[in-house]
């Protein structure tokens, strides 16, 4: 290529100086150009601009082997998109040899250096709420954290390319996830919601979407009449379906590709969307978006971040027009608009969490599948639920579109009483509404996390106050045997 002169590399300097706010530094070069032999002493001996062309990376940049990620050039601090930067040939071949690793590899090789310019070895927390200007009015890659923050960022990359999609949105909750997801619903249109849903979701959707002229139906549309329910149901003012698989506690199955295909030829004005709750499974053994989802959501509370120690959300999006815009777009507009984007030490926290995803939830999966079992030979359980488990009546769906079944296994005793007393007897498993964490966890969900369900739906979908749901963590598979066992026959030599 041909060679780039000093004075080239020079304005290179200054303009990137200027555009970035070093200002002490872009002083010093400007009181160098002026010199009258300037052009002399970059030529003879090392200067002052050579220093700081070792620590700027602008060498790299003139030459095209460092291309930061930067936002559209904006004319105000309107919240912008950062979009895909174009890629050098080096770079292309790396993130081309990147794809070839196996996700485990990835979790912990991730390289974060198009948000760090001093090439840190994992990703630094920019734990800061604003972002210094270049000038009045001229606008740098970063403004204000709710509208965009490297930390943030990288996270938010990272996740997009564990499961598959084109764009992912980091919010501070699950929750918050879920609400940015209705967000794209207009008044006047509908979800159409899976019956047996996180409760959550179901107080949201009832409460709060159809305060906003949105008409919301809840739908069996899992195991095998999942697909055929749908089709009756859906119709020209459906814009999303909400699905979960496996739901959370029932453990039932949703056929993702045959729900996807039904919502992509629905004649919406706009489009159809499914969307699904991945946080079951995370992106380890499930990545809904290579089935057909045009949307996964995550509550990165649970595996992502894995220790019960920040609260997280994340909406992952395919690479589909939405109107007259992307995805992407439309959901960055409501995070930005609705500053609900996950804090900076947050997104620190979850991307420290995913460096052990793989390991954990392939540990999890298995202890919950030596635990399930041996849950079925248990006297005084009535019945196992477990998506993993051979015997559950949508394997076969299950085993197509998953990798494993995951850590949560409920089960049954059909006595309420004798459930209340294994969840309050046992010493190893903490008493929470959560799962996914490190630790194994023990709950009467329709007590505890799915109360808010309406009653008329638990009586449709069968939602038994005896069932124990089981968060499986990374403990001794033996030692939560024995301590379930305890729990089990004492309640039965108290009777």
């Amino acid at each position: 290529m041909p060679r780039i002169c000093d004075a080239d590399i020079l304005e290179l300097v200054i303009d990137y100086l200027h555009n970035s706010g070093f200002q002490r530094s872009l002083k010093t070069l400007q009181e160098e150009k002026r010199s009258t032999d300037s052009a002399r002493k970059i030529a003879s001996r090392p200067s002052k601009l050579t220093d700081l062309l070792e620590k700027s990376y602008v060498t790299e940049l003139a030459t095209g082997s460092f291309l930061p990620r930067k936002r559209s050039k904006r004319s105000t601090l309107e919240g912008a998109l950062i979009p895909n930067s174009p890629e050098s040939e080096a770079r292309q071949a790396a993130r081309e040899e990147e794809e070839v690793l196996t996700t485990e590899t990835r979790l912990v090789s991730y390289q974060f250096n198009d948000n760090d310019p001093y090439g840190a070895s994992v990703m630094p927390l920019y734990q800061t709420a604003t972002f210094t200007q270049p000038g009045a009015t001229t606008f740098g890659n970063y403004d204000y954290t709710r509208s965009g923050n490297p930390t943030r960022d990288a996270l938010q990359k990272q996740i997009a390319k564990l499961d598959g999609g084109a764009d992912c949105f980091c919010f501070s909750s699950g929750m918050a996830a879920i609400a940015a997801v209705t967000r794209l619903v207009e008044s006047g249109d509908e979800i159409i919601l899976n019956d047996d849903s996180y409760g959550g979701t179901y107080r949201l959707v009832s409460k709060i979407a159809t305060r906003q002229g949105i008409r919301v139906r809840f739908v069996n549309l899992a195991g095998k009449v999942g697909p055929a329910n749908l089709q009756a149901t859906i119709n020209d003012s459906t814009r999303l379906v909400m699905i979960e698989s496996p739901t959370n506690p029932m453990q039932r199955i949703c056929n993702i590709s045959e729900l996807a295909s039904i919502c992509r030829v629905n004649n919406h004005r706009t489009n159809t969307l499914l969307s699904i709750d991945n946080t079951m499974m995370s992106p380890i053994l499930s990545r809904p978006i290579e089935h057909g989802a045009d949307i996964v959501i995550h509550s990165a509370t649970k595996f992502m971040a894995g220790h019960s120690d920040t609260m997280a959300g994340a909406v992952v999006v395919s690479d589909k027009a939405d109107g007259d815009k992307s995805l992407a777009e439309n959901l960055y507009f409501f995070q930005n608009a609705e500053g609900t984007g996950l804090a900076p030490f947050d997104c620190w926290l979850v991307s420290r969490g995913i460096k052990t995803l793989s390991l954990r939830v392939h540990r999890q999966s298995e202890n919950a599948l030596e635990l399930a079992r041996w849950l079925k030979s248990t006297p005084g359980i009535t019945q196992v639920i477990y998506a993993g488990d051979p015997d559950h009546k949508d394997f076969d769906i299950h085993s197509k579109q998953s990798s494993g079944g995951g850590c949560v296994v409920c089960f049954r005793t059909c006595n309420v009483a004798m459930s209340e007393h294994i969840v309050t007897s046992t010493k190893l498993f903490k008493i929470t509404v959560s799962f996914g964490s490190v630790n194994s966890v023990i709950s009467l969900p329709g007590l505890m996390s799915h109360a808010s369900i309406p009653v008329e739906v638990k009586a449709a979908r069968e939602f038994p106050e005896d069932l124990v749901r089981i968060s499986v963590g990374i403990e001794s598979v033996k030692d939560l045997i024995n301590d379930l066992r305890k729990a089990i026959t004492s309640f039965k030599a108290a009777s």
